[in-house]
């Protein structure tokens, strides 16, 4: 029971602080990539502590067969009493109940999950029947006059941008803005947002995922800005940023150029991070990943279940 205990407790800990703590850190995006990793770590080991806890609590009532046993078949009125009020029924309780929340969370989860990829299938065969597929830029150009390009991922990929966006973009600035959607595309930044949104969904007034979701994109966007500036530079990335911010959001599901954290982006694109804020950014997201797995792995080693 008492490692069960810590691991929740540890659980409830990180979902307090990670919140206040990982945006501040990452706030300047100088190892985006970096961050992305931590936070889904972050989030990872609270499941982790919730199933660790729950498989603990099982053991625990396993171990307490003969005794449940014995209850059972003998119905003896000292053994009953024991097994309701002693330290197996407050465990089979407990496993019970978090056994059940956990596989309630994951069913809603999946769910969730399958209907964005539903959405985004639909919208993806809506969108290459309404456009024309531009071989040359291997995207699909639909005609409307808002400035807009994003990607929407799955069997069949699909770059999206408007006639609006081509308007103002010159070829640089133009393959800029088709390197970003595509580095979406190949770091698969859609599956990682998928289950964020989906978890921040079902459990809403957990901060630390409502937090996590919003943190990632902003990160992933960063993420593919530095895949096509390794290509086309940073100032060229910068000013097909600049030349679709407008009131033109990507839809839904979707990984827009221009969507989320523009201004946090152009600032990253004009004044590069330094080596130094760099090495501090990294030392201090290592500190973080050291704490996080560390905790939980000190509590499984040194108490007893």
């Amino acid at each position: 029971m008492t490692a069960a205990a810590c691991l929740l407790l540890y659980s409830y800990v990180v979902a307090v602080v990670a919140p206040r703590v990982l945006p501040a850190v990452t706030r300047t995006g100088s190892v985006p990539r970096l961050a992305v990793a931590v936070w889904l770590l972050t989030i990872s080991t609270v499941f982790a502590s919730w199933a660790a806890s729950a498989t603990i609590l099982l053991f625990e009532v396993l171990s307490q067969r003969s005794h449940f046993g014995r209850a059972v078949v003998d119905a003896h009125v000292s053994a009953v009493h024991d097994l309701a009020t002693g330290h197996v029924g407050l465990s089979l309780g407990l496993l019970i109940f978090s056994t059940g929340a956990l596989l309630l969370l994951s069913a809603r989860v999946c769910r969730s999950v399958a209907r964005s990829r539903k959405h985004t299938r639909r919208h993806a065969h809506l969108i290459r029947g309404l456009g024309r597929t531009v071989g040359e830029w291997d995207a699909v150009l639909v005609d409307a006059p808002e400035r807009v390009a994003y990607c929407v991922a799955g069997r069949r990929s699909t770059v999206v941008i408007s006639s609006g966006a081509v308007a103002v973009l010159d070829e640089r600035h133009l393959n800029a803005v088709l390197a970003h959607e595509r580095a979406h595309l190949a770091g698969r930044h859609h599956a990682i947002l998928e289950v964020t949104r989906a978890i921040s969904q079902v459990l809403p007034r957990v901060r630390l995922f409502a937090t996590a979701n919003v943190d990632l994109a902003r990160l992933l966007e960063m993420c593919a800005d530095d895949g096509a500036a390794r290509v086309h530079g940073s100032g060229c990335v910068l000013g097909a940023l600049v030349a679709l911010t407008g009131p033109s959001p990507a839809p839904a599901h979707a990984l827009g150029a221009s969507s989320v954290g523009v201004l946090a982006r152009a600032q990253r694109l004009a004044s590069p991070a330094s080596t130094a804020q760099r090495v501090r950014d990294r030392v201090t997201l290592a500190v973080v990943t050291g704490g996080v797995i560390a905790t939980p792995l000190t509590v499984l080693v040194h108490l007893p279940a």
